[in-house]
């Protein structure tokens, strides 16, 4: 089962930091929740929306390796500007929820019908 990311970004109250990135055809899978960026290089998938408070520029990179279309920001952690910006020049988008990782990543669990 696929969601829209729209509607999960909606359902999570999520602030868009990267509204010039169109998310409205964009399918998710399923997620993924790490830290580490050698692990969700290694292991995460296209489809997928990676849920972390890591919020410097390799976020943008790894995201851009691994075909993932939108991070997720969890406990109101913002990423700078350059970080913003390089992430709407590789069409990623970039949210940030108030909510925590775990609440996250329930939440697209319970999307999903997993």
């Amino acid at each position: 089962m696929a969601v829209n990311l729209k509607d999960y970004l909606e359902l999570i109250q999520a602030e868009i930091i990267t509204p010039d990135v169109d998310i409205s055809s964009v399918s998710i899978t399923d997620g993924y929740v790490s830290d580490m960026l050698s692990d969700v290089m290694g292991t995460a998938k296209e489809g997928q929306v990676w849920i972390t408070i890591m919020r410097h520029m390799n976020t943008v990179a790894v995201a851009s390796m691994t075909s993932i279309p939108c991070v997720v920001f969890a406990k109101g952690l913002k990423p700078d500007a350059a970080v913003i910006e390089r992430a709407i020049q590789e069409e990623i988008c970039l949210a940030v929820s108030d909510k925590q990782v775990f609440d996250l990543a329930g939440m697209l669990y319970k999307m999903l019908g997993k």
